[in-house]
């Protein structure tokens, strides 16, 4: 059976936002974050009420595996909503589900795990010596234009993974961080809809919000 909570409507609402509950993700301070950036929030296990939004939220904390398995049936209606269009924002572990596939499920003896396609690439182990997982504030590098990273180059944001995107088209690279070596901190697609972070927008204080506000302002010209 489906559920769906309604959260408190922002005293000025500018974008009507889904946060999809699939069992994982830090849902309560997401949507907090949300409502603060100027959005009216829906924390929803129910895919018809993806097209009626202005924007899809796919947060995640968790193995690539359980989340790609417990997302299973919101893979078509995400799909559907990145093809119409729409804003979706994934989230640490949502980000790297929108990528093809990750090193994590082999290096964990369960084989390949598909994920979302949506940013051809694949996750991959930090494995030159820095230590594992990647925790705290790190630097947002600005590498080209995308509305979602308006006015936060250089500033820092908060991390907590052990993997880490590896897009096949270079130019999916929104901002990277430096950690030993560079990665993408916020990736997003050709169309420039789809999006995500690796960083927590939720956890990393006026930069978050700037971030979630940006996404905001994207669900509401959409």
């Amino acid at each position: 059976m489906s559920t769906s909570t309604q959260a408190p409507r922002a005293p000025t609402t500018l974008a009507e936002v889904v946060v999809v509950d699939y069992g994982l993700g830090n849902l309560r301070s997401v949507t907090r974050g949300l409502e603060r950036a100027g959005a009216e929030v829906e924390i929803t296990d129910d895919p018809e009420a993806f097209a009626e939004a202005d924007g899809i939220v796919l947060p995640g904390v968790g193995a690539f595996r359980e989340g790609v398995e417990n997302a299973g049936p919101y893979r078509e209606p995400l799909l559907e909503a990145a093809e119409r269009g729409q804003p979706v924002f994934g989230i640490c572990l949502g980000m790297q589900m929108l990528l093809t596939d990750s090193e994590e499920a082999a290096h964990d003896g369960e084989g390949d795990v598909e994920g979302l396609d949506l940013i051809p690439g694949t996750n991959v182990r930090f494995d030159q010596g820095q230590k594992v997982p990647h925790m705290g504030w790190n630097e947002l590098n600005v590498e080209r234009e995308h509305p979602l990273v308006e006015g936060v180059d250089g500033e820092y944001a908060y991390f907590v993974h052990s993997y880490y995107a590896e897009p096949e088209d270079p130019t999916s690279v929104v901002a990277t961080t430096d950690y030993g070596i560079e990665f993408p901190a916020i990736v997003a697609n050709e169309a420039g809809n789809v999006f995500g972070t690796q960083f927590h927008p939720e956890k990393s204080g006026e930069t978050g919000l700037a971030i979630l506000r940006n996404f905001v302002g994207i669900c509401a010209e959409s």
